[in-house]
Formats: C-alpha cells, sequence, structure tokens
C-alpha cells in the first residue's frame, strides 16, 4: 500500500486560506487517483475532491466549489488542496487517499474505492 502523509493543517479566520500537502512514499502515487476526504466531529467522512492519476480530471464536492483546489505533482509523489474563503464549516480533519487501482478512467468520489489513507490534518476555520 502507498504511504501517505498530509500536512498543513491548522487554525485560521473565516476567508482565510490554507493549502494541505499530501506526500505519498512510492512511485505508484503517479498511476492512482488521489483524493482529499474529511470528517468533522460527530459527522460522517465526507469527499471533497479528486483528480485523475494524470491530472487531467479533477472532481469536487459542491460545498467546496470554487474555494478548494486539488492538484498533483507527480514528480513529487505529492498532492496538494489549495482551500480559499474558508468557512466555520470547513472545520474538520482532513485525509488524503489513494484509489486502489492504477490508471483507473474515472475520478470517483466513494470512500469505499479509496484503500490507503494518511492519518489525516486538523483545520480550524474560526468565525
Amino acid at each position: 500500500q502507498v504511504q501517505l502523509v498530509e500536512s498543513g493543517g491548522g487554525l485560521v479566520q473565516a476567508g482565510g486560506s490554507l493549502r494541505l500537502s499530501c506526500a505519498a512514499s512510492e512511485r505508484t502515487f503517479s498511476s492512482r487517483t488521489m483524493g482529499w476526504f474529511r470528517q468533522a466531529p460527530g459527522k460522517e467522512r465526507e469527499f471533497v475532491a479528486a483528480i485523475k492519476w494524470s491530472g487531467s480530471s479533477t472532481r469536487y464536492a459542491d460545498s467546496v466549489k470554487g474555494r478548494f483546489t486539488i492538484s498533483r505533482d507527480n514528480a513529487k509523489t505529492t498532492m496538494y488542496l489549495q482551500m480559499n474563503t474558508l468557512k466555520p464549516e470547513d472545520t474538520a480533519v482532513y485525509y488524503c487517499a489513494a484509489d486502489t487501482r492504477p490508471y483507473y478512467i474515472k475520478v470517483e468520489a466513494s470512500s469505499s474505492l479509496f484503500g490507503s489513507w494518511g492519518q489525516g490534518t486538523q483545520v480550524t476555520v474560526s468565525s
């Protein structure tokens, strides 16, 4: 399995920005669709964004469209999530994950299709 480590979380005021990073341990990173998910206290884990292994296609949850941007650098085996105009409801632990299927053609949003997960990074947005 790909080992994933998230970083970049923190405390920010509403309207502010943060950039999350997800570093992968293996070159197989470049063959996997990658995703960001989040889990707020007392809530189920939810999809945030995903990016195809090639970087040519992305998918976002409606709640973050226009505010968050997902990207990846396969040469650095790292994925990013630029979060702008943050809201208190964005407060959660953010996880990165790798799709289990190499070179899959679709960008999926279901967490059950992602087999490798990071430990999470806390994002707190104050009002």
